[in-house]
């Protein structure tokens, strides 16, 4: 316990779960920023251009990989094993190739990919782009989630709703049936509409777009940005459709189209499991403060796919304490920090797919922890 107070030793063990399920503390903590980073190894914050390029090249070798197996030998195949087993088979895999592209990508824009901002910068704005993800755009609303995280007022996205202000369609949803409907929706629009419209995104007087360059997620010193970031999106727009008419609409969806479906799944799959979960406080402006906030995560386990995504997805808590870390030394500067943050760590090893279901279903929305009379400290419940 004391490296960790939600680990889950298995998935059915019913003590564990109702321990990983438990609230977590949500006092100030008795260790410092100052702490946590003494007791990381320093070669864990040294970025290196080699290993990092050796990452990104392995996946786009991957995709070009699966890319030439799909174009030139599916074709090949027996109809049914074409269709219902090869065609599948790519898209989860480049799915989740590029899914770790992304990710790349996201380091990025933390400054966490080589030591020079341009070469930072030029990577993710090109994979980012590739991806239809508006670089610059997503990476400054990003650093400000990573600056506010677990607040109820100022969090980027993610946000949850106090009672009062959950939505009355809600309890005619809040049923199995309801669930998946509500889960189907998020996984496969949630992604492009937080980029277009900031659906699920903090409130913001005006039009809150990353495609709008004035959009109040922006200062003015970084509206030309959002110009170029739009235009990195148009390009490679344009570039798939000069593929669609020239190779045909449906091998355009079927190479490029299903496998960024599955990216933007995973995308905001992890992302709502990082911060969703029955054991973390969320804060009014009376109680946060940074570094309670950067601890509103939690750490999951997704078997092999840690690796095909970089670890972001087990080494997040890490993360929001010291964005600028590199992937390939995360593990070990989470394992570090662990015995420090005792139970501030928060891991969970339920399956994903269990998971997904339980937090639909369990964090329904905020309230004030009126056990403990902290009336700026909020946790989720599920009672309508």
């Amino acid at each position: 316990m004391g490296a960790g107070g939600r680990i889950m030793v298995t998935p059915s063990s019913k003590k564990s779960e109702t321990e990983a399920l438990k609230r977590g503390p949500c006092e100030k903590p008795p260790f410092t920023v100052k702490d946590l980073k003494k007791a990381i190894p320093q070669h864990c914050f040294k970025r290196s251009i080699p290993r990092s390029f050796s990452y990104l090249l392995t996946d786009i070798t991957l995709v070009s990989c699966f890319y030439y197996v799909a174009t030139n030998y599916f074709s090949l195949l027996p109809q049914p094993l074409s269709t219902y087993l090869a065609w599948p088979l790519y898209w989860v895999c480049q799915g989740c190739v590029l899914t770790g592209i992304w990710v790349i990508g996201h380091e990025c824009g933390h400054h966490a990919f080589s030591d020079y901002q341009w070469v930072d910068d030029t990577v993710g704005f090109i994979f980012h782009s590739f991806l239809l993800v508006p670089y610059f755009s997503w990476k400054y609303s990003h650093r400000r989630h990573h600056s506010n995280n677990g607040s109820l007022e100022k969090d980027e996205v993610f946000v949850p709703p106090k009672k009062a202000a959950v939505k009355w369609y809600v309890k005619y949803l809040n049923n199995p049936l309801g669930r998946i409907l509500v889960l189907t929706v998020q996984f496969i629009l949630g992604w492009p509409l937080y980029l277009a419209f900031n659906v699920s995104g903090r409130p913001y007087d005006g039009f809150a777009s990353h495609f709008f360059p004035h959009a109040p997620i922006f200062k003015d010193r970084e509206r030309l940005q959002i110009y170029i970031s739009d235009a990195g999106i148009l390009a490679v727009c344009y570039g798939l459709y000069r593929y669609a008419a020239s190779q045909g609409l449906t091998a355009m969806i079927c190479v490029y189209g299903v496998p960024l479906l599955i990216v933007n799944f995973f995308l905001v799959l992890v992302t709502f499991l990082q911060h969703t979960h029955p054991s973390l406080p969320h804060y009014d402006s009376t109680e946060w403060e940074w570094i309670r906030g950067a601890l509103v995560t939690v750490d999951r386990d997704y078997g092999i796919l840690n690796k095909v995504f970089h670890n972001i997805t087990d080494t997040h808590v890490a993360h929001h304490l010291f964005a600028t870390i590199p992937h390939y030394n995360a593990m070990e500067a989470t394992e570090a920090i662990k015995p420090i943050l005792g139970d501030y760590y928060h891991f969970d090893g339920t399956p994903w797919y269990v998971a997904m279901y339980r937090e639909a279903k369990e964090c329904l929305y905020v309230e004030p922890d009126t056990e403990r009379g902290k009336k700026g400290v909020y946790y989720y419940n599920n009672k309508l």
